[in-house]
């Protein structure tokens, strides 16, 4: 079996993990939008009691652990295990959307308003920005893991580590600046799509830099 074959392999069974996780993901969410809003996700939410948002928030760490843990386990050094959690973590995101979209017929369009995340406070936007963050994650890891397998690794630098962590912070206050931490009011008015762009072109930018900035590249 050849290296390519190998990994291909790998982002299958990868694939697959992440899908059913997804699913057992969006299967929770049928269940509480049942017990929560009977007559349909909307905004302004009702007040979540304090015990059930407690064991969301467990559960959002549980899942980024499992993710964790899955890449850990076939990640043969910290690049691998990084893209594989990137991997996995776009496929879960974007299969969730599916399986919610399957089960609830919900969202009705991409640009309908979702709460994405909270930890360590909501996190709301339209859908179409955490699937196109989740992409990005898909397309950067199977890239980082392509060239892995090429034996022509991605070194990424501590200053890539830092733009990237700035990329990433610029995206989630995009996702908190429309929530005014009132997601029990209103439907926000808009949503900062100039500076989730912002933030989503910087991180490509500075991951497309490294990957030109390879040494077999540059002796190109």
């Amino acid at each position: 079996m050849t290296d390519t074959n190998s990994l291909h392999r790998k982002i299958f069974y990868s694939s697959l993990f992440a899908i059913s996780m997804a699913y057992i993901e969006s299967a929770v969410v049928v269940y509480l939008r049942q017990f929560l809003a009977p007559n349909g996700f909307q905004f302004p939410m009702i007040e979540i009691p304090a015990r059930i948002l407690i064991t969301e928030v467990g559960r959002e760490v549980a899942t980024i652990l499992l993710l964790f843990a899955y890449a850990k386990s076939v990640g043969r050094n910290s690049r691998e295990v990084m893209a594989y959690f990137m991997l996995n973590f776009g496929i879960w995101d974007i299969w969730y959307y599916v399986w919610l979209k399957a089960l609830l017929n919900w969202p009705a369009t991409l640009l309908d308003w979702d709460i994405l995340f909270l930890i360590p406070l909501p996190w709301i936007g339209p859908v179409l920005a955490p699937v196109l963050v989740a992409l990005s994650l898909v397309l950067a890891g199977y890239i980082i893991l392509r060239y892995e397998t090429q034996n022509d690794p991605i070194r990424f630098k501590l200053t890539d580590w830092i733009l990237e962590i700035v990329s990433g912070i610029i995206i989630i206050l995009s996702f908190l600046i429309p929530n005014d931490f009132r997601i029990t009011i209103a439907l926000p008015e808009s949503y900062p799509w100039w500076l989730f762009l912002v933030g989503l072109v910087f991180g490509w930018t500075v991951f497309i830099r490294r990957v030109l900035k390879r040494p077999s590249a540059e002796i190109k």
